[in-house]
């Protein structure tokens, strides 16, 4: 084994003062670790708040990146973090290793890392993160020298420090005045945010809405159902120049037609049989701020030219008042609906579109970006293992062939609950605490292939041995999705034709587990 010198470390000191992104930064760091050290596998983590999150890595799965690692749950990490110098762990130590069946290598979980080295990286006296290198042959990172590992550390830090810096001097040039250690927190503030993927799809919609949040225009985000339309309208709204003041949400679909106006533009005390006081309305109490009008697609006809109004000449007028009031309020809309088709059907208002459609975000099934999914798996694992308090969470890798194979009609929100309801089932083999190890036969029956059609609902209602309300909720159900199914996805359409309110029927379908 040829002993690490010095001079390995050239290249992050060079990388330093040189223009780089920052991805391409943090991936030198890995790479010059893992020429200099005998690992099999090195990861670059950044201290956000009480969590390390993955920056670059090499010789681990793909789905680190969609993991956090809080401190207080990985001892070996905490530890690390706590020291003020580089920490080697001996090979017999108790401690759980956070990349146990992680490392490409040793891709079952028995395969334990024998050996582990971990370097604090301070600036200033202040932790930015840490530098972990793993081996799976115990005691090879003994004969380092001290000093090596000391040297590294500092040059890993600043170098961490000035990818910040310098993301954040670029996001934010024009705000003078500002201190280079709030643009650093800002910048790590904004890189936790819920799109994970790195493809060139969500590569392209991050730079869509760096452009698009900076602007007043209104923002229509479309996409099919489960793409993630709400995350990326709070993302817009977190990068905005109102992003400190409150983002007031609507469901346009959830609003029974007799009330929608009221709920948008408010009402005067005695307008209407049950208003007992003034309400404000949304625009109102969006002010100043921005309004998030989600399903617009459903927005009733009738109040849609009061809409347009509020958008033309920022006024709204409460009902059952005679005067009109401005407002100034950025408006975000998003829907699953054409709503181009919807303006050729006469369900919805072709001015309004084109006031509302001056910025569109349209978001990618995950069929466009499967190659985020061992990402997103990593990332859903992982919430979904604090929700339920188990121990760490792997993949098999048939288990990661069939999610890559899924034809995901629902998209993230669709592998999301996959991933759930396949925890609980390998859970159910493991002690808890232990780590459980997902596999392909966890994931059948919700994964479904490309062209396979949707699972029927059951027809025999009436079997023996039903209650009298099972056999009603079921009979409900069928002609609900016949009904929703007949108008193309168009439930203010299906409300019509089974002649309810559609509120009512967003409420009963939530009800039967429709939605």
């Amino acid at each position: 084994m040829t002993t690490p010198r010095l001079l390995d470390l050239l290249p992050l000191a060079l990388d330093i003062t040189a223009s780089l992104s920052t991805e391409d930064r943090a991936r030198r760091i890995v790479d010059v670790v893992r020429r200099a050290l005998p690992c099999d596998a090195v990861a670059l983590l950044r201290l956000e708040g009480e969590e390390l999150v993955p920056v670059a890595c090499f010789g681990l799965s793909e789905d680190i990146y969609g993991r956090r690692f809080v401190r207080s749950e990985h001892p070996r990490l905490d530890i690390i973090c706590s020291s003020p110098e580089p920490t080697r762990f001996p090979a017999d130590s108790h401690l759980p290793d956070p990349y146990d069946g992680l490392v490409a290598e040793a891709p079952e979980l028995g395969g334990h890392v024998h050996s582990c080295l971990g370097c604090p990286l301070h600036v200033e006296g202040e932790l930015v993160g840490v530098l972990t290198a793993d081996a799976l042959e115990p005691g090879v990172f003994d004969p380092i020298d001290r000093t090596f590992l000391i040297s590294l550390s500092a040059l890993a830090g600043a170098a961490l420090r000035t990818s910040d810096l310098i993301e954040a001097l670029e996001r934010y040039a024009e705000h003078q005045g500002l201190v280079a250690q709030d643009l650093v927190q800002d910048a790590r503030d904004r890189r936790g945010t819920l799109l994970i993927g790195n493809g060139p799809a969500m590569t392209r919609l991050r730079e869509e809405i760096d452009l698009m949040a900076r602007s007043e225009f209104p923002v229509l985000v479309t996409g099919d159902t489960g793409t993630g339309k709400e995350i990326v309208v709070r993302l817009l709204h977190a990068q905005s120049s109102r992003s400190e003041q409150p983002l007031v949400y609507m469901n346009c679909a959830a609003l029974p037609e007799a009330i929608a106006e009221s709920e948008l533009f408010g009402h005067t005390k005695g307008a209407f049989t049950g208003a007992e006081r003034d309400r404000l309305g949304k625009f109102r109490v969006a002010d100043g701020a921005s309004l998030f009008l989600d399903e617009i697609g459903e927005l009733p006809l009738h109040v849609q030219p009061k809409l347009l109004r509020a958008l033309q000449n920022g006024e709204v007028q409460c009902v059952g008042a005679d005067k009109t009031v401005n407002v100034d309020v950025r408006i975000f809309a998003a829907t699953n609906r054409d709503l181009d088709a919807e303006v050729a059907a006469g369900r919805f208002r072709a001015d309004l579109l084109h006031r509302l459609d001056v910025c569109r975000i349209t978001l990618p099934p995950l069929r466009d970006h499967q190659e985020d999914i061992p990402h997103l798996a990593g990332h859903f694992a992982d919430r979904a293992r604090r929700r339920l308090g188990t121990g760490p969470i792997r993949f098999s890798a048939d288990a990661q062939r069939v999610l890559l194979e899924g034809a995901w009609p629902g998209n993230v929100r669709e592998l999301e609950n996959v991933i759930s309801r396949s925890l609980l089932r390998a859970s159910a083999r493991v002690p808890r605490g232990e780590t459980v190890l997902i596999r392909a036969p966890d994931l059948e029956g919700g994964v479904r292939q490309v062209d396979e059609p949707p699972e029927s609902p059951p027809q025999d209602t009436l079997a023996p041995g039903r209650s009298l309300r099972e056999a009603l909720q079921d009979y409900q159900r069928q002609l609900i999705r016949e009904s929703v199914a007949r108008n193309d996805g168009n439930w203010a359409a299906a409300a019509r034709e089974l002649q309810v309110e559609r509120g009512n029927l967003h409420h009963l379908a939530k009800r039967l587990g429709l939605k």
